[in-house]
């Protein structure tokens, strides 16, 4: 039957699946063997999936992606249910309460739309919600609930937002930069050095680069991230634009020399330009 005219799965369908698969009897060995923390890791890489796909506007591979990121919600639900923790349907009701809850100017009043666009209304209610969940301990520090698990330099934007809140930041752009020299300057410094410790000062200083810019990018409104996916997108292209521009001569870039990829780099960098 045509994929049109098929009856499509529902939700319900796919919870089924789950629970299926992990069915210690006739379910799927390796997801039977399987815990929270072994799928914790593909979780983290079905969101980049996802954000990969929206990056190369691959709207078909989109689909597939979300697909695969709600599995992995689907497949933490039944661990869930199994050690008698929660259900799917709690994780569906608490997320459309928690919506519900802190869009007052949607689903209440109307009239809070600009206290929400120009205040930390979304904040506060956060620390309403903390108050109220009785038995959950909580950081004395207002960085200690930034998530461990987040990419560095997000988490990196994330602690400076926090530290901002409560005055811990540069007026301006203007010292931020002065900073970066500063950082610069510091790891040059380590780079030169000898001894045993030299290898781990080249690395703390810079990580403190990395996080100056990522400070940089915070004031100028950039994703850091973003930007380096950008970056690292830029540089496949052109490579590959050099590696076409070889293989036209019959040659791979192990064949070429440094100069001549690098003119080839620059080409490709003034085609993109001109678009």
């Amino acid at each position: 039957m045509a994929d049109g005219l098929r009856e499509k799965h529902s939700l319900e369908d796919l919870l089924a699946v789950m629970a299926r698969l992990r069915d210690p009897e006739s379910g799927c060995p390796w997801d039977v063997k399987q815990s929270f923390a072994t799928i914790a890791p593909y979780t983290i890489e079905e969101a980049y999936e996802v954000a990969d796909a929206i990056a190369r506007e691959d709207f078909d591979g989109l689909k597939d992606e979300l697909g695969d990121l709600l599995l992995q919600v689907v497949y933490h639900a039944q661990m869930a249910s199994e050690e008698s923790r929660f259900q799917f349907a709690d994780v569906v009701d608490a997320i459309a309460r928690k919506m519900i809850r802190r869009h007052p100017h949607v689903f209440e009043d109307p009239s809070r739309r600009e206290e929400f666009m120009s205040t930390d209304l979304w904040d506060r209610i956060k620390t309403e919600e903390k108050a109220e969940r009785g038995g959950h301990e909580t950081s004395a520090s207002i960085l200690g609930e930034v998530p461990v698990g987040l990419p560095a330099l997000t988490r990196a934007v994330k602690l400076q937002k926090r530290m901002a809140k409560v005055g811990f930041d540069w007026p301006s752009l203007e010292p931020v930069l002065a900073k970066v020299d500063e950082e610069l300057d510091e790891l040059k410094a380590a780079i030169v050095e000898d001894g045993a410790e030299s290898k781990t000062r080249v690395a703390e200083e810079f990580g403190d680069l990395l996080f100056v810019m990522a400070n940089v990018a915070r004031h100028l409104g950039v994703d850091p991230e973003a930007a380096l996916r950008a970056a690292n997108a830029k540089v496949v292209r052109r490579f590959q634009s050099i590696e076409k521009a070889l293989a036209e001569e019959g040659r791979k870039p192990e064949d070429a020399t440094l100069e001549e990829m690098d003119h080839l780099w620059d080409e490709a960098k003034k085609a993109e330009r001109k678009g």
